[in-house]
């Protein structure tokens, strides 16, 4: 579990000095960025003239000069070193003193953008003395003679270079050994016919640049937003300010809160992350609401940084709709536990209308946030503007709004329960996404229920041993044995019979939690709840066997030794184990577990598995 930080610091500069405030630089500059139109990937130019160069070091990476301001849009991965001058990656700066920085950049989400940053000449040096530091800076790094002698053709003292190395992570590794994501990190197929030696340069080291459009298109009220809530986090006499982002479906909440962290991560040393999507979370497995402390940028989708939180609650399901009283107690519950040391960003589900609405209205009740950013298209056309006296007035879906001032005057008496909520006091930013099929819920590049998968697989990826050259399936890898008498077992979403509870957690996703209570065995048969507990969730993991005779259930999870000590709860949802993983078992002869084609659609339950990731869209990445 992440260490929490003292009371809000500024972080320690990490990168060259700036000469105006960083925030409004940083900003500044990500509005020069998005208004840029120039193509990313240009020709080098003449000596001095600052161009693009991409060459090869004698270990097969790659190093690459970017002229000020320069940027460059790439689909793939790799491990990023500033050796001189610096850069920006989703809002993140790297300078040469800090360490190196995986980059993660798929075909399912926005493309990462790389920029050069113009850094100030350091007071007394002048250009040899930095060309001598720029090339002894390669000649460190494995750049042959002629190579350098490129580069350095074309260094100035504004520009930035940069060392590319090859990224392969367990993680990854096991999400591309699935057929459907085998070319997760491989571009679109391209109709066009040039392809440049810098191209080759960076495909050697799994890059492939891309058009502008395909990365990160910042509006103007987006960077706007960005540097009113930058200036209110940076501000120490300010108080620590809780952003609460909203908007419908396929809006950009995600990349927006990344961009936010990242920004952020420049000048502080942490931020803390709620999130109460539960049907697309960041840093976990979804049907989670979690609270987390992010000291390190995010450069990469959520499949890539699965993490444990500081706390977190199973709710089970990748939708409220059923329950949203136990949602809004599983909110308070992980928002008791923010400390308010450092920024809180709080992420909500894209569910705006009818009872969604009225829902979103109750959670900004509960966390009383000091900013609210509501994304939507212009017209409006998703939710009205959600100001402080809108949600003053209505009632939410629990919560009850304050009576209005004409209705007062007639001495109208509250009814019972009305007028229990306080007038919120927080500021309202406007941002109105302009990337295309912006807010078109059906227009997403990738199905919500594959990111999903996609997250999970990520989860899972975890237990791929670190120094394994190659991937061990599942099947393989030794699960834990837990005592029926251990634990006691609870399914969220449904009413199961106790003769049927074995065959509902037979190969199924739990969550593995703790309860205070005591966990007491009347008989040899599991321990079953009666009600579903609101408790800490410290991890999930596959009830891969249930052994009858031993009474034991067989769990594979990543959660270390230390925690499954405190684990005396398993809760069962209705968040499924991916379907490539039960159809895709290598190495099975025969019959492959848990997966038949001899079934019965008279049986209750039973049902043919969907091929989520074959559905053809225009940005499949099958």
């Amino acid at each position: 579990m992440p260490a929490r930080r003292g009371p809000l610091c500024r972080r320690p500069r990490r990168g060259p000095r700036r000469a105006e405030p960083a925030w409004r630089e940083l900003v500044a500059a990500a509005a020069a960025t998005a208004a840029r139109s120039s193509s990313p990937c240009a020709e080098p130019g003449p000596p001095g003239d600052g161009g693009l160069a991409a060459v090869e070091t004698a270990e097969g990476a790659a190093v690459l000069l970017l002229a000020p301001r320069q940027v460059l849009t790439f689909t793939g991965k790799c491990r990023l070193r500033c050796l001189f001058g610096a850069v920006r990656l989703l809002g993140f700066a790297l300078g040469p003193h800090q360490p190196p920085l995986p980059a993660f950049s798929p075909r399912s989400h926005c493309a990462l953008a790389l920029e050069a940053l113009p850094s100030e000449r350091p007071p007394g040096a002048d250009l040899r003395q930095l060309r001598l530091a720029a090339r002894a800076a390669l000649r460190a790094h494995g750049v042959l003679r002629a190579s350098r002698a490129k580069v350095m053709s074309q260094f100035s003292p504004e520009c930035a270079v940069v060392l590319l190395e090859h990224l392969d992570t367990p993680v990854t590794r096991f999400l591309q050994s699935h057929p459907p994501l085998s070319q997760l990190f491989e571009p679109q197929k391209k109709e066009e016919p040039s392809f440049t030696p810098q191209d080759a340069v960076l495909a050697s080291v799994g890059m492939v640049p891309c058009g502008a459009e395909h990365g990160l298109q910042a509006s103007e009220s987006m960077l706007r937003a960005l540097e009113e809530l930058i200036r209110a986090c940076c501000a120490e006499d300010e108080g620590v300010p809780v952003v609460l982002v909203c908007g419908p479906k396929n809006i950009g909440k995600s990349t927006f809160n990344r961009y936010l962290m990242n920004l952020l991560l420049n000048h502080l040393p942490s931020v803390e992350y709620m999130e109460c999507d539960i049907g697309q979370t960041e840093f976990t497995p979804p049907g989670c609401v979690s609270l987390s402390s992010v000291t390190e940028p995010i450069l990469g989708p959520p499949f890539t940084h699965q993490q444990t939180p500081c706390k977190m609650v199973y709710y089970g399901q990748a939708s409220c709709e059923q329950d949203t009283e136990r949602y809004l107690d599983v909110v308070k519950y992980v928002f008791s536990s923010y400390r308010k040391e450092v920024p809180l960003v709080v992420n909500t589900m894209g569910w705006v209308k009818g009872e969604g609405l009225l829902l979103l209205i109750d959670i900004i009740r509960l966390l009383s946030p000091s900013h609210v950013v509501q994304m939507d298209v212009y017209d409006w056309k998703a939710m009205a503007p959600l100001t402080p006296q809108h949600v003053h007035l209505t009632p939410g879906l629990h919560t009850k709004g304050e009576q209005p001032a004409w209705r007062k005057q007639r001495g109208a008496s509250p009814a019972e329960g009305e007028g229990d909520a306080s007038a919120p006091e927080y500021k309202l930013l406007y941002v109105h996404p302009e990337f295309p099929r912006a807010g078109a819920a059906g227009e997403a590049r990738v199905h919500s229920g594959i990111l999903r998968d996609m997250s999970i697989l990520g989860y899972l990826g975890l237990l791929q041993p670190p120094g394994a050259r190659t991937v061990l399936p599942l099947h393989g890898l030794v699960p834990y044995q837990v005592p029926f008498s251990a634990v006691a077992l609870r399914v969220i979403h449904t009413d199961v019979a106790p003769t049927n509870i074995m065959y509902a957690v037979n190969a199924s996703w739990v969550g593995l939690c703790r309860i205070p209570d005591e966990i007491r065995c009347q008989s040899e048969g599991p321990v079953l709840l009666t009600q579903t507990p609101i408790c800490d969730c410290l991890g999930f993991g596959i009830v891969r066997g249930v052994d009858m005779e031993k009474k034991l259930y067989h769990i594979l999870t990543p959660v270390p030794p230390e925690s499954l000590r405190l684990v005396n709860c398993l809760l069962l949802g209705n968040i499924a184990i991916p379907n490539c993983v039960l159809v895709g078992q290598q190495g099975v002869e025969g019959e492959i577990p848990y997966v038949t084609s001899d079934y019965n659609y008279s049986i209750m339950g039973s049902g043919k598995l969907k091929k989520k990731f074959s559905k053809q869209r225009e940005h499949a990445f099958a």
